[in-house]
C-alpha cells in the first residue's frame, strides 16, 4: 500500500466509522486500555493489549492526518472510550476515528491540528503494563522554550502593571510599562547569537548548548527593568542599571504513562510532585538574589512523559543555572520516612539505599515508554555528557543548603546529601540535585504530601535553600554561543 491515502479512500473509510474502546474484543489480542496524554511538546496515544499488535502507518498532509492499520484485532460497534478521552483543547489532535478496514485489521485515523512528525512503536510489557502500541505526535515546529520563558515573563509583568493601575485608580496605559523583550534581562539569552534550531528528530531533544563551568561569579550584566517594571536607576557615570536573570530548571519527576511511586491510599507521585513544582515556581518567580531576578523553567508543567535525557537537554536549552528534580520517595516497607537530597556520583553510590534509589529512578524511561530507535541517539549523546568534578561539588553545596532549610519543616531521612549515578543529574554544566520530598510509601507522609500547607512549607524551604546557595556561589555569565 502506498505511503499516502487518496481522499476517496479516506472518505470511504470515514463512512464506516465506529468508535474504538478499551472493551474491544480481538481475534489475536484484547485491548486492555486506551490513553491519551496531550501536551504542547507532543501528544501520546497508547493502546494497551494482552498481545503484540502490528501497525502500518500512512501520513496525509492536506489536511494533516495520520492513518494507522492495526493488525490482529477486530472492531466492535458502540465502544467509545478512546474517542471519549480526546479533549477539545488537545494542542495536536482534532479528532479520532476508527473502522474495520479488513478482517482482523482496524484502521485508526487521527485528524491533526498542525503538521506533525509521528512516531509509532511498540513497547514490551513492563511494571503494571502489558503490550503497548504507542503513537507519539510531535509538532514539526516544536515550541521554543526560550520564547515560552520570555512570553510568560512578559505576561507576568503586564499583569503586575494592570494590578498597579487598579491600585492607583489609573488607566493601565498611564502606568510605567514593563520592559520589552529587547531590554528585558531574559533577552540576554537570545541577544547576539543565532536562535537554536529544532532537532531533525523531535524525540532526540534540543541541541545542547556549549558547557559553562559551574560556580564562580557573574561577569556579564544586561540592561533591564527595575523591580516590578520600574525604570532602571542610573548609577554614577550615567550607565544604566544592569541585571542578571537567574534561571532555575524545575523537573517534576515521572508523568504521563509513568505514575511513579503510588502511596498506600492511591496517591500518585507524578501528581504531588507537579503540585509542589508549581508552588516552587511561583516563589522563584517572585524572588530576587543579590538584586537579580530569578525565573523558573519547568521540564513539564502538565501530566505527560518526558525521557530522562530530554529533561537534561531542556535545562541546557534554556541555559539554566540550577537543575532541581522533584520526587516523592518510596520503599518496600511503609516505615522509612523523611526528605532526602541527592547529587550525582560517577564513582559509585554513597550507600546501598542511594544506589537502589538511582536504579529505580533510572528505570523511568522503561515505564514511561521510550522509543528505542530514538533512544539510540540519546545513548550516543550521553557519551559526551561527562559531568565535571566542579559540577558535582556545586551540586553538593546546593543540596546542603536545601537540607539546611528542609530540616526546619520536617524530618530528614539522611542529614547529608547522598550521591548515586542518577541519569537525570548528568548535566555537565549545571549544578543538579534530586529532592525526595517525603516517603509516599509511608501512610503519614503520603497524607502530608497531599496537604497544601506542607507543600507550601516545602516550597518555601527549597527556595530559601536556593537563595542561600547563590549568596555564596553567584552564577557565572552564560555562554552566548550554542
Amino acid at each position: 500500500m502506498s505511503g499516502h491515502l487518496s481522499r476517496r479512500t479516506l472518505l470511504r473509510t470515514g463512512s464506516l466509522v465506529l468508535l474504538l474502546g478499551a472493551q474491544q474484543i480481538a481475534r489475536g489480542a484484547s485491548v486492555v486500555a486506551v490513553r491519551i496524554w496531550p501536551a504542547e511538546d507532543y501528544t501520546r496515544v497508547t493502546i494497551e493489549s494482552d498481545a503484540l499488535l502490528q501497525a502500518k502507518q500512512f501520513f496525509v498532509t492536506d489536511p494533516p492526518r495520520l492513518a494507522v492499520d492495526i493488525e490482529g484485532i477486530d472492531l466492535l460497534p458502540g465502544l467509545r472510550e478512546l474517542v471519549g478521552k480526546l479533549k477539545s483543547d488537545d494542542p495536536n489532535i482534532a479528532g479520532i476515528r476508527a473502522a474495520q478496514n479488513a478482517p482482523n485489521v482496524v484502521r485508526l485515523v487521527i485528524d491533526l491540528k498542525k503538521p506533525i512528525k509521528p512516531q509509532v512503536f511498540n513497547l514490551e510489557p513492563v511494571a503494571a503494563y502489558q503490550h503497548r502500541l504507542v503513537f507519539d505526535l510531535y509538532p514539526l515546529n516544536p515550541p521554543d522554550p526560550l520564547e515560552q520563558l520570555i512570553a510568560q515573563r512578559m505576561k507576568d509583568m503586564d499583569a503586575a502593571s494592570e494590578r498597579a493601575a487598579r491600585l492607583l485608580g489609573l488607566e493601565a496605559d498611564k502606568v510605567t510599562k514593563p520592559a520589552t523583550p529587547a531590554d528585558d534581562p531574559l533577552g540576554e539569552l537570545i541577544a547576539g547569537r543565532e536562535r537554536p534550531k529544532a532537532p531533525a528528530n523531535p524525540d532526540q531533544g534540543p541541541p545542547l548548548p556549549a558547557a559553562k563551568p559551574p560556580g564562580g561569579s557573574d561577569d556579564t550584566t544586561v540592561a533591564g527593568a527595575g523591580p516590578k517594571g520600574s525604570p532602571a536607576k542610573q548609577p554614577p557615570g550615567g550607565k544604566g542599571k544592569t541585571e542578571r536573570l537567574i534561571i532555575i530548571a524545575l523537573d517534576p519527576g515521572h508523568g504521563g504513562e509513568d505514575p511513579g511511586a503510588i502511596g498506600p491510599n492511591g496517591t500518585q507521585e507524578k501528581r504531588v510532585v507537579l503540585q509542589i513544582a508549581h508552588k516552587l515556581r511561583e516563589r522563584i518567580n517572585e524572588t530576587r538574589v543579590n538584586g537579580n531576578p530569578m525565573r523558573a523553567y519547568m521540564t513539564r508543567d502538565k501530566d505527560f512523559f518526558v525521557p530522562l535525557q530530554v529533561r537534561v537537554q531542556k535545562a541546557q536549552r534554556v541555559q539554566a543555572d540550577l537543575f532541581i528534580s522533584i520526587h516523592a520517595d518510596a520503599f518496600l516497607t511503609p516505615r522509612p520516612q523523611g526528605a532526602s537530597v541527592y547529587a550525582l556520583s560517577t564513582r559509585g553510590a554513597t550507600s546501598t539505599a542511594a544506589k537502589w534509589m538511582a536504579d529505580k529512578e533510572n528505570a523511568a524511561d522503561l515505564v514511561g515508554g521510550l522509543n528505542v530507535k530514538a533512544a539510540d541517539a540519546h545513548v550516543r549523546r550521553a557519551l559526551f555528557d561527562m559531568s565535571t568534578t566542579a559540577q558535582i561539588n556545586d551540586s553538593l553545596k546546593l543540596g546542603s543548603a536545601m537540607l539546611g532549610h528542609v530540616k526546619k519543616i520536617g524530618k530528614l531521612h539522611k542529614p547529608q546529601v547522598e550521591q548515586a549515578n542518577f541519569a537525570v543529574l548528568r548535566a555537565p554544566d549545571i549544578p543538579s540535585v534530586l529532592v525526595e520530598t517525603a516517603f509516599i510509601s509511608n501512610p503519614d507522609e503520603e497524607k502530608r504530601l497531599n496537604d497544601p500547607k506542607y507543600q507550601d512549607d516545602l516550597a518555601d524551604a527549597l527556595v530559601r535553600g536556593i537563595v542561600a546557595y547563590f549568596s555564596k556561589n553567584p552564577p557565572l555569565a552564560r555562554n552566548r554561543q550554542i
